[in-house]
């Protein structure tokens, strides 16, 4: 009878790996802490730039915002209605009507009626008239009487 392979109990017969079985290295709780931290700032660094940019009234979306509500105000002042009183800026090639008060220094005309299509004439009751056209077909002139 021959002596009992070393091997029998082995899977396949295979002789087992040198050195003993293998085990994975134990991870160490700072470094489990270290990988915790940077995931955390990365996201709190993040959150932390969304909140500024949307909240921050020197720059970000804040300031987009009140830019163009400022732009959409300064807009108004240069789009009269029918009675408002201006006072005529710019140049005789592109005047800019702007709103003030009837009763100051500064009020130049009265806004009459607007004559929407292009190259419309004031009637003979008004002083003076701008023809305004754009890319959109609004074309339109206001009339303006001396006040």
């Amino acid at each position: 009878m021959s002596a009992p392979s070393p091997y029998q109990n082995q899977p396949h017969g295979y002789p087992p790996p040198p050195g003993g079985p293998q085990r994975r290295p134990q991870a160490s709780p700072l470094r489990g802490l270290i990988a915790a931290i940077v995931v955390l700032a990365i996201f709190g660094g993040g959150a932390w730039y969304v909140y500024k940019y949307n909240t921050d009234p020197n720059g970000g979306k804040a300031k987009a915002e009140a830019s163009q509500s400022a732009q959409v105000e300064e807009d108004k002042t240069h789009d009269p209605q029918e009675g408002d009183c201006v006072k005529i800026e710019g140049t005789k090639e592109d005047p800019l009507p702007t709103i003030v008060e009837c009763g100051s220094s500064e009020a130049e005309y009265k806004t009459g009626e607007r004559l929407f299509g292009p190259g419309k004439e004031c009637p003979a009751k008004y002083n003076y008239g701008i023809q305004y056209s754009s890319n959109r077909g609004a074309d339109y002139t206001m009339c303006f009487t001396k006040v």
